[in-house]
């Protein structure tokens, strides 16, 4: 799978910008603050529905713009498909797929596949649960788009019980006789249902990925592993373990939600007082460990910077594997990275059927990676010819 062409309105800096693009590598070479991030963070929020730079909409749109528009032309073999997504801050967004408006954008979900390195990626290892939990929320929705549904859904139920939660939490505290909280029980379920269902699926993918990120830890940084991924989750202090998830077997739905069910009944009076819900699937971990030890806190800069690497090509060997070969970004990534790190990633992409790189000067991306290339400055994307 590869884009053809992608297409920006209001989008960031871009007033307009029309970019003609093929299979192999493409450069986008630029300064700093000229817009190169810009176009593979618009390539990677038709992949995705978000951007891994910021958590809101509205910084995505042009200043003065009410709205952005983002269009690409995805070819897989002799099929092409058009994609359209309008961004709306503080309003639904719209898509549209081959010129059809009935669609929602989540419709558009696994259509443009992406895997994305970034120097954001170090927040994987350093960084909060929730960048973790992004990480696998993404790549789960990547290898069944229909989950981005059930994601939405449980967004959708986590908020509804917390404002419950919220409003029994106020109640007592200014000393009423509390509410009737009898639909709470309601809402349980619903969380527990939804709630295991995402769990499993992270699990599912856990499975999959370890040995694959072993590997490719082992490419980038030999002799430094192994790599151990293990799932904690708020359900169960101890964590799933390596290999295997506590509680039920993985193919135990039922046993999940009752899981789940249990532990939120247990937290009710906690969740009560604090007026948010303390269980679930928001509230779980990823843990990476190298060796015996938690990267996060021991690790080293490299050894962290390799294990983020690591993480994302597994990630595109999995999806890879199991569908169309995704589109590699790579965004102003080299600069980060020393030079054995820099050469031995760009050997593994190399022979991808689609990259994308950013980099400030032409001598920042590895010769293996030679392409078509783009200068970017002032606002303006435009073709280097080679001469």
């Amino acid at each position: 799978m590869h884009l053809t062409h992608l297409s920006l309105a209001d989008f960031r800096s871009y007033a307009r910008a029309e970019v003609e693009l093929g299979p192999g590598v493409t450069c986008f070479v630029g300064p700093n603050g000229q817009g190169k991030t810009n176009l593979v963070e618009g390539v990677g929020y038709l992949a995705t529905l978000g951007s891994h730079r910021v958590s809101s909409d509205a910084p995505l749109v042009r200043m003065g713009a009410e709205r952005a528009v983002l269009r690409a032309m995805v070819r897989e073999g002799e099929r092409q498909q058009l994609v359209e997504l309008e961004v709306n801050p503080g309003r639904a967004n719209r898509a549209r797929l081959n010129r059809s408006n009935q669609v929602r954008p989540r419709d558009l979900l696994g259509i443009v596949r992406t895997v994305l390195f970034a120097p954001e990626d170090l927040r994987l290892v350093k960084g909060d649960p929730a960048e973790r939990r992004r990480f696998l929320d993404e790549l789960v929705t990547a290898r069944a788009p229909r989950l981005g549904g059930v994601r939405a859904e449980y967004e959708r139920v986590l908020k509804q019980r917390n404002s419950l939660l919220k409003s029994a939490a106020m109640a007592r505290r200014h000393g009423g006789r509390g509410m009737d909280l009898s639909t709470l029980d309601v809402w349980d379920q619903h969380l527990a249902r939804v709630g295991a269902e995402l769990v499993r699926a992270r699990l599912g993918l856990l499975e999959a990925l370890r040995p694959l990120a072993d590997k490719a830890y082992e490419e980038v940084a030999p002799g430094g592993g192994p790599v151990v991924l293990e799932y904690r989750a708020s359900t169960d202090g101890e964590g799933a373990g390596e290999g295997a998830a506590a509680g039920p077997a993985p193919d135990d739905r039922e046993g999940y939600v009752a899981l789940l069910a249990g532990a939120l009944a247990e937290a009710r009076k906690r969740e009560i007082e604090r007026g948010v819900t303390l269980v679930g699937p928001h509230r779980d971990d990823l843990l990476l460990r190298l060796g015996a030890l938690p990267a996060k806190g021991y690790a080293s800069h490299g050894e962290s910077w390799s294990l983020a690497l690591a993480l994302r090509l597994a990630s595109y060997g999995l999806l890879r594997e199991e569908g169309p070969e995704p589109v590699l970004v790579l965004d102003d990534v080299f600069a980060e990275l020393d030079a054995r790190r820099r050469h031995r990633l760009a050997e593994l992409v190399a022979s991808a059927e689609q990259v994308l790189v950013t980099a400030a000067v032409p001598e920042d991306v590895p010769e293996i990676l030679d392409g078509a290339r783009f200068e970017v400055a002032d606002g303006e994307v435009a073709r280097v010819v080679a001469g």
